[in-house]
């Protein structure tokens, strides 16, 4: 028996959000349902994105889907992209943090290189190599 974890992300904007993912890692959306596909839905909220599936950085997969309650960024739960090319690092750290805030300025420490940004959307990212 096996599992697969995706992360799931609440969102302000699930397709402005998804379209920064795509451009500062790469990435596709496979998929999109909004809530206007559901029977009754109101109309107000008929183009909300109700479930988004998105790839980036390769074959990783996020989850969005627009929230109807406050946002809030946290570092209880945090992403991290492991790469195995340091220039393809630096470049995914350069690009979340557009907008965002540096955490730990991407530097090599004992373990390797490591850097930790939040990005504009209140996402805590730590990338590594």
């Amino acid at each position: 028996m096996g599992a697969q974890l995706n992360p799931y992300i609440m969102s302000k904007d699930a397709r402005t959000q998804a379209e920064f993912y795509k451009q500062a890692l790469g990435g596709e959306v496979q998929s999109v349902m909004t809530f206007g596909q559901m029977p009754n839905t109101p109309e107000a909220v008929k183009d909300k994105v109700m479930h988004m599936v998105l790839t980036v950085a390769g074959t990783n997969t996020l989850f969005l889907s627009d929230a109807f309650e406050p946002v809030s960024g946290s570092r209880h739960i945090v992403l991290a992209l492991s790469y195995d090319n340091e220039s393809e690092a630096r470049t995914a750290y350069a690009n979340l943090s557009e907008g965002g805030a540096v955490k730990y300025p991407f530097d090599l420490q004992p373990w390797g290189y490591y850097g930790e940004v939040v990005d504009k959307f209140g996402v805590t990212w730590q990338i590594v190599k």
